[in-house]
């Protein structure tokens, strides 16, 4: 009954299931119908896209399989860090982070870091306080002493502080350079005192000080007497032996340029000096004669100019024609005579063994007053002579004597042992419960 173009066939029937079908596809949340045989819903397939989109409920989940809901309360965890390749953020080092590494520090070495801290702010407040000591002890003994340079004091110990509040130090060396001693300057005071007790409110002002002992040196230097003794003679010292000085020196005289030579030797004077007495003072004029001051005082020939007159005749017989000086050369009355006119015979007297070292020995002291002439014709200048024979041996001793006492200020020290050394003199010096400032006993 039906053409060809609108016959029937069996896909071109209204398949309700189909169009179901097709609804379900375009709206998956659309409801399904119920069968109507079994009365149940019937859910619609899903595609692989589809199932992959909705999650499974807790329920399902935990019965299934319950190791998965252990991964999925840990990955929370770890997903900050897996989230599209991010970097964890960095720690802050800021305040709190600095906290934050202070308190990671171990107690003890925090505790070691604050002793070791404290222990070295002690030592320097205890040097501090020692030095300031010092400094108010040189300068105390500078004013005391009237010296030019400040001594060097250096307080022995340590705690210094511990010893300041005890009142008792255990020691203290004192160097004082170019201490006034008289005449002359003594180059160098070292003592030490040991076991010294302090008077006064402590810590401070300390009235004064007792040291219960000293012991040092002083020494007095060649090139300080030099310099303090050698003008206007210009002597040097030196040593001679470890009791005796050599002194040696030139000294103007009318005129003339004259060699001064003495030996100084060291004694003690008491128990704070040092004294010298003088010997062997000769005065040289170099090539003539020799003048030694003293009772009796005496001017005799050098070698060189005894060596001339004995071979020469007119100043052999100016000697021979002066009695006092005959005698002395061992030439008899009777042969001086002929002497003075006979060339042989006078041969013979100045040709004798030891006639020149009877010359030299000769005092011509005599003829200086007496004879003037007779010096000027054997060589020697009268007015030279006259000049040297009119020093006095004691003006001359002082040119070249010296001695020092300890100041006197200081009080308690002896000295001791009193030797010649290579660069001056040098001493012990010693004491015992020496006192100083308003200490009990002190004088100073």
């Amino acid at each position: 009954m039906f053409s060809p173009l609108f016959g029937h066939s069996p896909h071109s029937a209204r398949d309700p299931e189909r169009e179901v079908d097709q609804k379900s596809e375009q709206d998956p949340k659309r409801e399904v119908p119920r069968d109507a045989e079994s009365g149940s819903e019937q859910e619609p397939e899903q595609t692989p896209e589809q199932g992959s989109d909705r999650q499974p409920e807790p329920e399902q989940v935990s019965k299934q399989d319950p190791a998965p809901e252990r991964e999925s309360q840990q990955e929370p965890e770890r997903q900050p860090e897996q989230e599209s390749g991010r970097q964890p953020e960095p720690e802050r080092t800021g305040r709190r982070g600095g906290r934050g590494q202070l308190g990671r520090v171990p107690l003890t070495t925090k505790l070691v870091a604050g002793l070791l801290a404290g222990a070295t702010l002690l030592v320097v407040a205890d040097r501090c306080a020692a030095m300031y000591a010092e400094k108010r002890a040189e300068q105390t003994l500078r004013d005391k002493l009237g010296l030019a340079a400040a001594p060097d004091v250096h307080i022995h110990g340590f705690p210094f502080l511990t010893q300041l509040l005890g009142k008792r130090l255990d020691g203290v060396d004192v160097t004082v350079p170019d201490a006034p001693a008289g005449r002359v300057t003594l180059a160098e005071v070292r003592a030490e005192a040991t076991d010294i007790r302090l008077d006064g409110d402590l810590p401070l002002p300390v009235d004064g000080a007792r040291a219960a002992r000293v012991n040092g040196d002083v020494l007095l230097a060649f090139d300080d007497l030099d310099r303090e003794l050698g003008t206007p003679a210009q002597v040097r010292f030196r040593a001679l032996d470890r009791q005796s000085v050599r002194a040696d020196g030139e000294l103007p005289v009318a005129g003339r340029v004259v060699r001064i030579h003495a030996v100084a030797h060291i004694r003690r004077d008491g128990d704070r000096g040092v004294t010298t007495s003088v010997s062997g003072m000769r005065l040289d004029v170099p090539g003539i004669a020799t003048y030694r001051p003293g009772r009796p005082a005496r001017l005799r020939l050098h070698p060189q100019a005894a060596e001339k007159i004995s071979h020469d005749k007119s100043k052999a017989r100016a000697l021979l024609a002066v009695p006092s000086v005959a005698r002395q050369l061992g030439v008899a009355p009777e042969d001086t005579g002929p002497a003075m006119w006979d060339d042989k015979r006078l041969s013979r007297i100045t040709g004798r063994p030891g006639f020149k070292e009877k010359l030299m020995r000769a005092n011509l002291v005599d003829l200086v007053a007496d004879r003037p002439e007779t010096l000027e014709r054997v060589g020697v200048d009268p007015v030279l002579a006259r000049a040297l024979v009119r020093l006095r041996a004691q003006d001359l001793s002082e040119r070249v004597a010296f001695s020092f006492q300890l100041p006197k200020q200081v009080k308690g020290l002896r000295l001791r042992n009193i030797t010649v050394e290579r660069d001056g003199i040098r001493a012990d010096l010693t004491g015992s419960g020496l006192a100083v400032g308003t200490a009990r006993g002190a004088d100073d």
